[in-house]
Formats: structure tokens, sequence, C-alpha cells
């Protein structure tokens, strides 16, 4: 796959949590290849059941973080993409509002504590963060009303659900360990908000909805753009902001047509070159879709 750039004579050594996951599994031998890369998750197999070479084993909701900071040691950055599923549920359950489901999310804000808190310790500089397009939702309500037009990272992070909620604390965290204010140095963090990173989604759009079709073009994330994303989030040398603040919040979408999330900051502050569309990728199945109105 051709990634934006060159990698460096020194292969930076990069931490990936929940390696296992799907997120994951789509950037993975990219990232194996092209850094140190250190496979981190709390099971050793992928839901097929392959291993994962080299991969620790390790729970990063666990306080004591003694027992997997060595880990970290050393590291250039941490790709965070380990989560806490509810029982008998998983990542796709966002919607669910049960107590299950905010126990979680309750997990999952500390296990970003973990996170962030390791790195600080063990000298990481920058970590990125696999937020969600979620942690913003509310303002779809006001798309598809047609209330609103574009949502861009900068508005205040909104969400109707436990899952969106838990990635603005993400956030919202990091911006704290951003500023210094924790041990006396600034990490750098990016938040990177995940649209749908799946080729399916248009088929399951039905005949005639046409505010269906948008939302599944405009929130593609093809894998190629998706690698491309992460290195540059990893590699990018300056991320700060106007204040110095070493934050950043990106949308984790392709250079779609439809897009509804505003990938201008992606593009200007980490060099992030979309090289695919869905309204393109996806010609054939629109136009399908198109026909049968």
């Amino acid at each position: 796959m051709q990634l934006y750039g060159e990698a460096n004579m020194a292969k930076k050594r990069v931490v990936l949590t929940g390696a296992c996951g799907y997120v994951a599994q789509r950037m993975f031998d990219d990232l194996a290849e092209r850094y140190d890369l250190v496979p981190m998750d709390n099971r050793t197999t992928t839901k097929d059941g392959r291993e994962i070479p080299g991969i620790v084993a390790c729970d990063l909701t666990d306080p004591h973080r003694d027992s997997y900071c060595r880990y970290f040691a050393n590291a250039d950055a941490v790709i965070h993409c380990a989560f806490v599923s509810a029982p008998g549920g998983d990542a796709t359950t966002w919607r669910d509002t049960g107590d299950a489901k905010f126990q979680a999310e309750q997990r999952n804000i500390a296990m970003a504590y973990n996170i962030y808190r390791t790195c600080l310790e063990q000298g990481v500089r920058r970590v990125v963060v696999a937020s969600s397009n979620h942690a913003a939702d509310y303002y779809e309500r006001l798309i598809w009303a047609d209330r609103f037009d574009l949502v861009t990272p900068e508005l205040m992070p909104l969400s109707d659900n436990f899952y969106g909620w838990a990635k603005a604390a993400y956030e919202l965290l990091g911006f704290v360990f951003a500023t210094g204010k924790v041990g006396g140095r600034k990490l750098e963090v990016i938040q990177w908000r995940i649209g749908a990173p799946r080729d399916d989604d248009i088929d399951q759009v039905k005949p005639g909805d046409m505010k269906g079709m948008h939302r599944a073009l405009g929130a593609y994330l093809s894998q190629r753009d998706q690698v491309q994303q992460v290195v540059r989030m990893v590699e990018t040398e300056n991320i700060e902001d106007e204040n110095g603040i070493p934050y950043l919040v990106v949308y984790g979408i392709s250079g779609n047509s439809h897009r509804f999330w505003s990938i201008a900051n992606a593009c200007q502050k980490l060099g992030y070159r979309p090289q695919d569309d869905s309204q393109v990728k996806f010609a054939d199945k629109i136009a399908a879709l198109l026909r049968m109105r």
C-alpha cells in the first residue's frame, strides 16, 4: 500500500493498543512494516482466531499501571484503539443506553486516563486516540432535519448516547494532559473521530433513502486513507494550536464529496491528502440505488 511519504531510516517505536480489534487490524500490517510496533490487547487473537505475533496481553483498565508501563518505555507514540464492550455487546451497540453500557463506558474513560498517565510517566511524546464521530453525533439530528450543514472539530462535542459521551470525555481529558498541568509536561494528543471504516454501509441503504445514502457516503473511510491519516498523526512534527497547546481533533474520513464533517484541519495541520472519494468508489452502487427510487 502506498503511504504518505517514506518511513524514516530509524523506525519509530509505536505502541498499538486494542491491536486485535477491527480498526487496528485494518492498518496493522502497514504499521508493522513502517514502525517498530508494540501490539497490545487483553487477548492474543483476532475475532476470527488469528494469533497476532509478538502481542502483549494485558488489562489496560487496571489502575495499577506498573503491570504494563514498561511496554510504553522508549515509545515515540501510542495509538490507542482498545475498547471495553458492555456484556453481550460491542462497539456497534452505541445506541444502548442501559446501565451496563454506562458502566462499560466508565471503564473506557478510566482506561483512557491510564493511557494518558502512562504516556506521561514513560516519556512518550504523542498519543493518538481512537475517538469517534459519535463524540459530536447530536449535530447529526440537526443535519438530517435540514437545520445544520457541516460539523467541524471546533464545535463543542455533544452526544445523545453513552458511547458518544465517553468519546467526548476522552477528548476533554486529553486536553487536560496536553496543557501541561499534569506532571509538568505537555503530552501531545490527537483525537481521531473515526467515521465509517467499512466498504458495505452503502449496501444497507434502502432505495429512496437519500439521507441514508448521504450518511453512508459522507462518513466513509477507506483503508488506505485510514493508514495515511494515522501515519500523518504519528509523524507530523508540530500539532500545537495558536495558544501553544499540542492538541488536535480530526475527523477520520476519506475525501468524500458527500461529507458533512470537516477535514479541513486534517488537511492543513497534518498534510492529509485523501486518495478516495466514496462517490467515485461506489458510483455503480449509487447509480443502482437511484434507478430504484
